[in-house]
């Protein structure tokens, strides 16, 4: 009976010893649960959070290039219109120089011709070597200036206009029809639609 009671003390210490064991590993674990959720709280505290951007799915991607291609290709129709109206505006310019240069520089050399004309309608001796040197000159002259597109202005017969026709004389002539030329005084010239002189005209009625 007695080993029954030793050994029943003996079970009943090994029990108590095992308890406080667990207890004291329940104990700890406590313990550094609590110690691990504050330090787990401090450094959400202390550090940042940083959003990373996400990446752009493929469809943005291509959106995106789509855009920027269209951009890229408005940019080069407006270089191309820009330099389009730029090429016309100076093809303008220098045939308007041009055109400017050769109709004052006709102009100073029209009184020399009128002059040529002049020698040639007077001269008396046709076949002198003169007359034919002017007419040779006169002839030079007016081809030069059909080369540079210069052309003389209709005016004999023809109905008078103020817009190249520069009336100097009116004259009374039934046979004539109202306002038309009969006499050109001095010849005129343009340079395609842009007159250089008017005829002086001497018109009837």
């Amino acid at each position: 009976m007695d080993n029954d009671n030793n050994e029943k003390i003996e079970n009943e210490k090994a029990d108590n010893e095992i308890k406080n064991e667990l207890e004291q590993e329940l104990e700890n674990a406590a313990e550094t649960a609590e110690e691990t959720a504050e330090e787990t709280k401090e450094i959400n505290n202390d550090e940042e959070v940083v959003d990373v951007p996400k990446e752009d799915s493929l469809e943005q991607k291509l959106e995106k290039s789509e855009q920027a291609l269209k951009e890229t290709y408005d940019k080069y129709l407006r270089q191309v219109a820009e330099f389009d109206n730029y090429r016309k505006r100076t093809t303008a310019e220098k045939s308007a120089m041009y055109s400017n240069g050769v109709r004052d520089t006709v102009e100073k050399l029209l009184p020399v011709i009128d002059n040529f004309e002049r020698a040639v309608n007077m001269a008396e001796d046709k076949e002198s070597s003169i007359y034919k040197g002017t007419e040779m000159i006169l002839k030079q002259f007016l081809e030069i200036l059909n080369s540079l597109g210069v052309s003389e202005i209709e005016a004999e017969g023809q109905p008078f206009d103020p817009n190249i026709h520069f009336a100097v004389a009116h004259i009374e002539d039934e046979s004539c029809d109202d306002n038309v030329v009969v006499e050109v005084l001095q010849k005129g010239y343009k340079l395609g639609d842009k007159i250089i002189r008017p005829s002086m005209v001497k018109v009837a009625n």
